[in-house]
């Protein structure tokens, strides 16, 4: 159901090298970048899969992190969730949640959780 989820930047090249290296991680690379001033970033495994943008806001205003707003990543595998969560750590990220279990044991949910340079939420998880 999801096309694609936009998240905000004010420093578009910070922003930009975090995803770049984060998400080369989780298989994904930039698809496209459009050529207006808010330099919106597509990335994803392919244009026809979900994919992440990173921009400056439309209106002009400061990029700020939504309470309550997160973007989940799909893993293939536990170690991926482990690497991924590294990963943004490594970047500069916040941690907001180790890998692990969460929820009920046949959920078989597994995930993490961290902060983006400009303070967006976003988990990395694995189903089963």
């Amino acid at each position: 159901m999801i096309g694609y989820a936009t998240l905000g930047t004010n420093d578009l090249d910070r922003a930009l090298t975090f995803y770049d290296a984060l998400l080369a991680t989780a298989g994904g690379k930039r698809l496209m970048q459009m050529p207006d001033e808010r330099k919106l970033t597509f990335y994803g495994a392919g244009a026809d899969k979900p994919m992440l943008v990173i921009g400056r806001p439309y209106d002009g205003a400061a990029a700020t992190a939504g309470n309550g707003t997160m973007v989940a990543l799909a893993a293939d595998s536990r170690a991926q969730v482990d690497q991924v969560y590294a990963k943004a750590i490594e970047l500069g990220g916040a941690d907001e949640g180790g890998p692990g279990s969460r929820g009920p044991e046949q959920m078989g949910f597994y995930g993490a959780y961290f902060r983006d340079p400009d303070g967006n939420k976003l988990c990395v998880f694995k189903m089963g």
